[in-house]
C-alpha cells in the first residue's frame, strides 16, 4: 500500500503546485461521480483515489486544497442538481466528473452555462459531445474531455470476433439512455462498421434501463445470432444472461460495453461471468505512470487493492487521471482562482498521465476532446481472483500488452 509517507515523498520530488501570489482563499475542486444507484460500480474507487489526493495536498503547506466530493445517485437530475451547488453555493474553482452521460453531461452543461472550468472523462467521446448538442466547428468553451470513442469500441470488438469462428450475425442490446442510443445510432453507431465488416447486427430495438424482462430480445437472438454485444447497466447485464440461460439461448460469443467492465458485477453472475468480453480502458498492464505519484499503472492497482481489499476496477486509473490534468492545469495557471485563466490552462494541457497521453487541441476529433488508448478483455477463471480480466486484443494500441486470445464461451 502507498504510504503517507511515500505520498508525502512523490509530492515532494514532482512538486505540487506553489503559487506565486498570495492565497485568497484555498483552491476548491469540486468531483462528481455516481457513488449509489444503478452505476454505483463506476464510483466504487473515488474514495480511494480522494483520500489519496488529500494526502498529497496536505503534504504542500503553501497552497491549500480542498476537494468537494458530490454523488449524482445515478440520476442525471442529480448530477445537474449537485453541480449547481458546487459552482453556486461552494464557489468551487473547477470542476472533475466522470461516468456514463447520465453523471457527465449535465455537470458538464451547468459549467459551460455558469463558465466555470470543467474536466470529465469516462464517456465515450460522441454521446458526450453530440450528446451536448456540441457544434464541431465552434466546440465548448469551459468543458474539456478525454476518454476513447465510438470507433474505437467498435473497432476492438469487431478485431476480437474476427479472431474466432462465428456466424457473423450479432444481436444488439441499447439501451434508451446517452450511450444505448449513441452506440445504436445508424450513422455515428455500430450499424455501418459492422456491415462494413460482413456482420449483421440484429436491434430489436430501445428498452428501458432496469428492465426485467428480455425475451423480446432473447427471441430475436435465438437460433439466429452467435454474438451479443450492447452496452448496458449491470442489473440489465444480469437479467438478460440470466433469462437468456432459462430460455436456452447460449451465445457464443458475449461483448459487452459498460456493464462487463467491473469484478463485483462479474462475480455477481456466477458461472455465467466466465468468458464474458469488454473493453478495457485501464489495467495494470498499461505501460504508463502517474505525472502526480510517479506510480506505474501497476502499483497505483495493487495500492488500491491493499487498502480496499477489494480487485483492482478500470475507474481507478481515470479517477486518478483526472486530479493529475487538475493539479497540471492548476500549476499552470497564473491565478487559479481567475476562472478564465484555469480554463486556458486546462485547454494548454499536454501531459502524460497513468492513463496515457491526454493533450486538447490536438489529441482528438474537436478541441475539447483528448483520446486515450483502448483495448479489448475476456474474463478467465483467475489465480488471485474467481475471475480476472485478460487483454485479447490491442491491435488499437499495441503499445498495451495482450496476454491471451478471445476464446468462445464453453
Amino acid at each position: 500500500m502507498t504510504t503517507r509517507r511515500a505520498l508525502i515523498k512523490a509530492a515532494a520530488i514532482l512538486g505540487l503546485p506553489r503559487f506565486a501570489f498570495a492565497q485568497k482563499r484555498p483552491i476548491r475542486i469540486g468531483f462528481v461521480s455516481p457513488q449509489t444507484g444503478a452505476l454505483a460500480p463506476f464510483g466504487e474507487a473515488d474514495r480511494f483515489i480522494i483520500e489519496q489526493m488529500n494526502k498529497l495536498f496536505a503534504a504542500d503547506k503553501k497552497t491549500e486544497i480542498k476537494v468537494l466530493q458530490k454523488d449524482s445517485q445515478s440520476s442525471p437530475n442529480r448530477a445537474g442538481e449537485v453541480a449547481n451547488d458546487l459552482i453556486l453555493k461552494e464557489k468551487v474553482d473547477l470542476v472533475l466528473v466522470s461516468s456514463t452521460p447520465e453523471t457527465a453531461n449535465p455537470v458538464c452543461d451547468a459549467c459551460e452555462l455558469n463558465e466555470v472550468p470543467c474536466i470529465s472523462t469516462v464517456v465515450p467521446w460522441q454521446p458526450w459531445f453530440f450528446g451536448r448538442n456540441g457544434d464541431p466547428g465552434k466546440g465548448f468553451e469551459w468543458t474539456y474531455h478525454f476518454f476513447w470513442g465510438l470507433e474505437d469500441v467498435i473497432g476492438n470488438f469487431l478485431a476480437g470476433w474476427k479472431s474466432v469462428t462465428t456466424n457473423k450475425k450479432v444481436g444488439g442490446l441499447f439501451p434508451n439512455d446517452g450511450d444505448g442510443n449513441a452506440w445504436g445510432d445508424k450513422e455515428r453507431g455500430f450499424p455501418k462498421p459492422l456491415q462494413a465488416e460482413g456482420f449483421t447486427l440484429i436491434d430489436p430495438g430501445r428498452f428501458q434501463n432496469m428492465n426485467n424482462d428480455f425475451s423480446a430480445q432473447i427471441a430475436a437472438f435465438k437460433q439466429v445470432a452467435d454474438i451479443v454485444t450492447g452496452v448496458v447497466i449491470p442489473p440489465d447485464a444480469k437479467t438478460f444472461l440470466t433469462q437468456a440461460r432459462q430460455q436456452g439461448y447460449r451465445p457464443k460469443v458475449v461483448t459487452l460495453g459498460k456493464a462487463l467492465l467491473f469484478p463485483g458485477a462479474i462475480e455477481a453472475l456466477g458461472e455465467l461471468g466466465e468468458g464474458l468480453s469488454t473493453e478495457v480502458w485501464w489495467s495494470p498492464s498499461h505501460p504508463f505512470k502517474s505525472s502526480l505519484t510517479g506510480q506505474s499503472a501497476r502499483q497505483l492497482a495493487e495500492s488500491y487493492e491493499s487498502a480496499s481489499g477489494r480487485q483492482w476496477t478500470q475507474p481507478i486509473g481515470f479517477a486518478h487521471a483526472l486530479f493529475e490534468v487538475a493539479v497540471d492545469s492548476l500549476h499552470r495557471a497564473r491565478d487559479p482562482h481567475d476562472k478564465k485563466q484555469l480554463r486556458d490552462a486546462v485547454a494548454a494541457t499536454n501531459l502524460s498521465t497513468v492513463v496515457g497521453p491526454v493533450k486538447w487541441g490536438g489529441g482528438g476529433p474537436f478541441k475539447n476532446v483528448s483520446k486515450t488508448p483502448l483495448v479489448l478483455g475476456q474474463w478467465v477463471k483467475g489465480k488471485k481472483h474467481r475471475y480476472e480480466l485478460v487483454i485479447v486484443s490491442n491491435h488499437a494500441a499495441p503499445e498495451i500488452p495482450v496476454a491471451g486470445k478471445l476464446k468462445l464461451i464453453s
